[in-house]
């Protein structure tokens, strides 16, 4: 017999329905008598928030949003249905400033966003709830301690002062569409049979190898049994001096959760038995997390299950900035496709929201690993106000008692960019610190979270703290700041915690049903573009700089003259770009330990930083990550009159036996030389193999000598497991440059199965590049990849939403030809 926790513990019930908000001017009303006399209610999601309210009622534009924080919000409730006495109100998150009024009299009032109240009440039968959301703009125009730096990424500074987040407060970065309203959940709590009080579970390993579980509580009445269980493993709790129960449930041979890129991540189901009935504590796993900083104290590489894991994936926005969700399956979309992606870290920046204990537990199932920064950026904080101190503590207690469970949360940050504002100020080192990063957080982390790395702030290390040859950095290179693909490896990265924003382009589809190409000129289309804010250039400027110098083409002319080529341009310059740097990242030799794409997904539909649209629907460059993160993989690199390197990487807990070849195309199609070697690589393990060692004899691969006309536009490299002979990678090297190697390809298609189970099999008779399949109802396995002569690709067709059977149909083009063909 299986019961929710809540079930014995107590009786609780979520107030989701009834809610009626009105907005009146700030300070207007003061007590809810005065809210009853006006007319203006609409009926209010909760959890939910003001924007999304007034969305459904059709009051609401998020692409042209309406300031939210200069009015004060009433949400009202008429608990019906809730029977007189003793209860508990619980209140887990309210977005900002709000007081709580019960039947007339106020019971709570609360000043940060991030925090969690239970309030002990007296039920009378009918009784009415009132939640009042003062407006926030006055509180943020009010004087504050001096700050000896002002951001200009986030306005208003009084943002500094109060505990809220900086979505909608970032101009450029995210529509100023402002939190208000019970964000998180509102429920009744009543008396249970042994109600369970101060649960703590945390799981360990061993350096034996042996897992351990630990468990205390406190119950409210005694009872004849209790168990631990955790799998098959059980073991009854024992009763100390003071009144709590403990026990330490052992697993000798446990199985480890790993990310997903590098094993399993193995979940154990665990229970809390009473009296024989089993309350459902959740899924937990097992692991081991250590971060190797090097003997210099320089590096900084993540360390799980004792294995060294080259981290990649992105920033994580929200999953909806209007509604800030957080269910499962509000989430379940983002995540997919992120280890879809190949993906094992997403982190969570200062400048974001907390996301529910549901967001982490998806993590856990999917084996993604989780940066969590606390919700702290940029500014300079205040150093001696111990109300703010309060504040800080309570928020990072909640969030680490909500999460303690979740093995995939693997790093806690203090928070984003504010030694590195300090340092970009010219302030000395000493000014860089702050006493909310530097003491209170991490004495709470080491308390709750041992098992997780703690991070002051990112980034850190370096002669600057931004530095990125030390320690955790933030680049853009490559990317912001234009520099050459070179400089991925000349910049000594030791790991990204972000990096490599541009304006990515959506697939045509999604342009067409919101924000038609043919606004690209226009204010609209810019306004969808990010950039800093008081900078002279914006992230399409970025992507034209990389499309000109990867295929030499002027961005200006194109987009007049040809805005359909210079849209396909953009798209696969990202990707290719994204693709070239961490090729220089995850070589054999590369000092890189992760790196993580600035962002997951986009907030609006346009030409944002995301890697997937604002609708859900991966963008091109979500493709090249795909290629670029996969655990087997396949690179050529250029090292000048050194030659170009083929190498290979096996993140696998297991040796390979593969068979790579490697050739050199003339006009994308004739083979001027080429070279076979079959290998084994050992698990977790990376090799290095010069082209002209497999052709036997000197080649200029790379036509670096340039002695003569070159002989060759395109190498092609690919990997094959030797037992089926299925192609696992592939890897592409241009030593003319991508525009030498446009070829009027002849693709050849044919599609086959049925019953919602598709195949496409597609073919070349050149070099084809970019290959986009653009198929109605359906998303391709693969997507802008290049494509060779001599092979068939097979590639799962997805559908998407409900099908009415009909097979697939739709067209397929390239780069560097004018042709379509009809599939």
């Amino acid at each position: 017999m299986q019961r929710r926790l809540a079930g014995i513990g107590a009786r609780e019930t979520q107030l989701t329905d009834g809610w009626n908000l009105v907005l009146t001017e700030a300070g207007a009303c003061a007590h809810p008598s005065s809210v009853a006399a006006l007319s203006q209610f609409l009926p209010a999601p909760v959890p939910g928030t003001v924007a999304e309210a007034l969305e459904k009622a059709g009051l609401f534009d998020r692409e042209n949003p309406e300031p939210l924080d200069g009015k004060d919000a009433w949400y009202l409730c008429r608990l019906f249905d809730e029977e007189p006495g003793e209860a508990t109100l619980r209140f887990l998150g309210l977005a900002t400033l709000c007081d709580v009024f019960l039947n007339g009299e106020k019971i709570l009032s609360t000043e940060s966003m991030f925090e969690a109240h239970d309030v002990a009440v007296s039920l009378l039968g009918g009784d009415e709830l009132a939640l009042c959301f003062r407006a926030l703009a006055p509180r943020l125009a009010e004087p504050g301690p001096r700050a000896r730096w002002r951001p200009q990424l986030i306005t208003p500074q009084g943002l500094r002062n109060v505990r809220t987040t900086l979505l909608g407060y970032m101009p450029g970065w995210c529509p100023e569409i402002h939190a208000v309203g019970p964000w998180r959940p509102v429920s009744i709590l009543r008396p249970g049979v042994a109600a369970i009080h101060d649960l703590s579970i945390r799981s360990d390993v061993t350096g034996e190898g042996e897992g351990r579980l630990y468990a205390s509580l406190h119950l409210s009445q005694d009872v004849h049994s209790l168990v631990l269980r955790c799998g098959e493993i059980e073991q009854e709790f024992e009763r100390n001096g003071g009144g709590q129960y403990v026990a330490v449930a052992r697993l000798p041979e446990v199985q480890r959760w790993w990310p997903h890129t590098h094993g399993e991540p193995y979940l154990y189901d665990v229970a809390i038995v009473i009296d024989g009935v089993a309350c459902d504590v959740g899924r937990m796993g097992f692991r081991t997390i250590a971060v190797d900083y090097g003997e210099d104290g320089s590096d900084f590489a993540l360390i799980v299950n004792g294995e060294r894991i080259f981290c990649r994936g992105a920033v994580w926005t929200s999953a909806d900035i209007v509604r800030l969700p957080g269910d499962k399956q509000d989430y379940a979309r983002w995540l997919t496709l992120a280890a879809e992606a190949g993906m094992n870290m997403l982190r969570i920046g200062g400048t974001m929201a907390y996301e529910t204990p549901a967001f982490f537990q998806l993590c856990d199932e999917f084996g993604i690993l989780v940066w969590q920064d606390f919700m702290f950026a940029n500014f300079d904080y205040p150093k001696a106000d111990k109300g703010f101190f309060a504040h800080v503590e309570a928020e990072v207690t909640l969030f680490l008692a909500q999460t303690r469970r979740s093995p995939s949360l693997a790093v806690i940050c203090g928070g984003s960019e504010m030694y590195q504002q300090a340092a970009m100020f010219g302030l000395p080192e000493r000014y860089w610190a702050s006493a909310v990063t530097e003491e209170t957080i991490p004495a709470v982390a080491a308390e709750m979270r041992p098992d997780a790395a703690y991070v002051a702030n990112s980034p850190l290390g370096g002669a600057m703290p931004f530095s990125p040859n030390a320690g955790v950095t933030h680049y853009y290179g490559v990317g912001a700041y234009m520099r050459p693909i070179e400089d991925a490896r000349r910049a000594d990265i030791r790991f990204a915690a972000e990096a490599l924003a541009f304006a990515n382009v959506p697939q045509d589809r999604t342009l067409a049903a919101h924000l038609p190409a043919s606004t690209m000129n226009s204010p609209l289309w810019k306004s969808r573009v990010p950039r800093d804010r008081g900078a002279s250039w914006d992230f399409e400027d970025v992507r034209d700089h990389y499309l000109s110098e990867f295929y030499g083409f002027d961005p200006a002319r194109l987009r007049r003259e040809d805005p359909g080529f210079y849209l396909d341009l953009s798209r696969a310059v990202s990707g290719e770009v994204i693709e070239a740097a961490y090729g220089e990242w995850r070589r054999a030799g590369s000092g890189c330990n992760g790196a993580l794409v600035w962002t997951l997904q986009d907030l609006l539909p346009g030409p944002g930083w995301g890697v997937i649209d604002s609708t859900g629907a991966p963008k091109p460059v979500w493709y090249a990550l795909r290629r670029a993160f996969r655990p087997l993989q396949l690179l050529f690199v250029d090292e000048g009159t050194n030659g170009v390197d083929v190498h290979i990487v096996n993140e696998h807990d297991r040796s390979l036996a593969l068979d790579l070849d490697v050739v050199c195309l003339r006009d994308g199609r004739q083979t001027v030389v080429s070279g076979r070697r079959e290998l084994v690589i050992s698990a977790r393990a990376k090799e290095r193999i010069a082209c002209t060692d497999l052709f036997g004899a000197f080649f200029d691969t790379g036509y670096a000598f340039r002695f003569g006309p070159p002989s060759h536009d395109v190498v092609v490299g690919r990997l094959r497991a030797r037992d089926t002979g299925a192609l696992v990678a592939e890897a592409f090297h241009f030593p003319l440059g991508r525009a030498a190697a446009f070829h009027p390809a002849e693709l050849m298609a044919t599609v086959s199965g049925g019953d919602g189970d598709w195949m496409l099999e597609l073919q070349t008779d050149r070099l084809a590049q970019s290959v986009h399949i653009d198929i109605e109802g359906f998303r391709p396995e693969d997507d802008w990849f290049h494509l060779a002569p001599g092979i068939v690709r097979r590639l799962k067709l997805l559908a998407q939403g409900e099908r009415n059977g009909a097979p697939p149909s739709g067209q397929i083009r390239t780069l560097g030809s004018r042709r379509i063909l009809e599939v």
